[in-house]
Formats: C-alpha cells, sequence, structure tokens
C-alpha cells in the first residue's frame, strides 16, 4: 500500500521502491480494494523481498531512506546499514491482516492502515503534489 500511495501521492520526484522480509508475491485483495477507493491501482503489483531486490540489480546503496512499516523489515533494514550507509526510518502501521470477522471489519482495519500510512506520509514529505 505505502508504494502505490507514495507514487500516487508525489508522483515521479520521489523514487520508491516496495520491499519486504519476504516474498508474498501475491497483493492482499483487502490493501487493492481500500486503495483503489482513493484510485490508487495495486492490483498488478507484486511484492519483492530484500534479497530479491539486490539479485534483481538494485543496488541498496542508492536509496537514502528506507521507511519499516513492521518490527521484522526494521531489523531486516538495520543489518543493511552495516553494508549500505541508509537511513531507516520505523514507522509503527497497524497490520490489518488476520483482524475482524467480516468483509466490512476487515475492510474498516484496511483502511485504517491505509490512513495511518498517508498521514505518516505526508508527515514526512510534507503536501503531495497529487492529493487523492
Amino acid at each position: 500500500m505505502a508504494e502505490g500511495m507514495m507514487k500516487k501521492l508525489y508522483g515521479t520526484d520521489i523514487y520508491v521502491q516496495s520491499v519486504g522480509v519476504k516474498n508474498d508475491l501475491e497483493i492482499d485483495g483487502f490493501s487493492i480494494a481500500v486503495c483503489q477507493e482513493l484510485g490508487v491501482e495495486l492490483s498488478r503489483h507484486r511484492s519483492r523481498s530484500f534479497d530479491e531486490m539486490q539479485q534483481w540489480g538494485d543496488d541498496l546503496s542508492s536509496f537514502d531512506l528506507v521507511v519499516a512499516l513492521s518490527p521484522a523489515s526494521q531489523r531486516r533494514a538495520l543489518e543493511l546499514t552495516r553494508f549500505f550507509h541508509l537511513t531507516v526510518e520505523y514507522w509503527p502501521i497497524l497490520d490489518p491482516t488476520g483482524i475482524g470477522e467480516s468483509r466490512e471489519a476487515k475492510l474498516v482495519q484496511f483502511r485504517a492502515a491505509r490512513d495511518q500510512i498517508i498521514s505518516r506520509l505526508t508527515g514526512r514529505f510534507g503536501e503531495p503534489d497529487h492529493p487523492f
């Protein structure tokens, strides 16, 4: 969600690449749904791991900032700072997976996580070029 919203809000002024601790490949359907409500398209997005990012040729040393949204991703990003000069920020965002019984209850949780991410993005990077 964070990569899609960052691209929507700030366009190409900032290069952003989403990466996780592990590769789940498929993006959660609830993430797709709540982002689509704001005009953010995630249905073609695929996740990849830190290791895959390096294997596919992305030079981690070319990044200025890693934003970790989970404790596990923060730990992995901090491990990388031993080899690359990276600033790591940890944004504790609600993990909505597995919360809620009904479809609507799940959507409420995913919207809350989406809105937390938007709040963090705008707080960190300022008013967006392309607001929702």
